[in-house]
């Protein structure tokens, strides 16, 4: 019985602390709503979209430690670039002198097209685009985008370069965006077909599946 009642004791203090929550628990809350809102976003579920961003930015602000505070504002503002939306990343410049990143510093390099640009501290999705893009060489950056596995990055790269893409590269954009239910990214790499292609047949029918898309019914 004693020996019943000891092993009871030690199963209700393992569970104590097996389920006890991580101290920081702030920044796993504000990963998740980050990730919600890159989905809702890119789903074009705006009303959503803001509410994951406002609880992100929440979650991140209950620490004075602002990396990821600093990393919310530059994956915003990458997500607006990869959709065609101008944005100068100024929400993460207002705190970048406060975090000094060197990775975060590369990433906003990159993403904002600057020509200092320190590819050895980017991601490893990126550096072999990045150098391509450094050197222009943009036909070998239209294959290298095919080889980017995360697909919100793969669209993110393709933007960088709307104006240097094939008209096939786009419809691989078009491809891989519908495939996730991207109906933001969609619709941009649809107008961006659309005004780049010279065939009147293929900008009708690219037109024609815009407008669908954007009706109510």
């Amino acid at each position: 019985m004693i020996k019943i009642a000891s092993l009871s004791i030690s199963l209700l203090l393992f569970s104590a602390c097996s389920f006890k929550s991580p101290p920081n628990q702030w920044q796993y809350q504000s990963t998740t709503a980050f990730d919600s809102y890159t989905k809702n976003f890119l789903s074009a579920n705006d009303a959503l979209a803001r509410n994951d961003l406002s609880r992100a930015i929440k979650h991140a602000k209950q620490s004075a430690n602002l990396k990821m505070l600093a990393r919310i504002y530059l994956g915003k503002c990458a997500l607006n670039i990869s959709v065609g939306i101008e944005d100068s990343c100024q929400n993460y410049l207002n705190i970048s002198d406060l975090v000094n990143d060197n990775a975060l510093n590369a990433y906003y390099s990159f993403i904002t097209l600057k020509s200092n640009t320190s590819i050895e501290n980017l991601n490893s999705q990126y550096k072999d685009f990045a150098l391509l893009l450094k050197n222009k060489d943009f036909t070998k950056a239209n294959s290298e985008i095919l080889n980017i596995q995360k697909p919100t990055s793969k669209l993110l790269a393709a933007s960088l370069i709307k104006d240097k893409l094939t008209q096939s590269s786009r419809y691989e954009m078009i491809k891989s965006a519908s495939f996730y239910g991207y109906k933001k990214s969609v619709l941009f790499w649809l107008n961006e077909a659309m005004i780049k292609t010279t065939n009147e047949d293929e900008r009708k029918n690219l037109y024609k599946k815009i407008y669908i898309l954007k009706s109510g019914d």
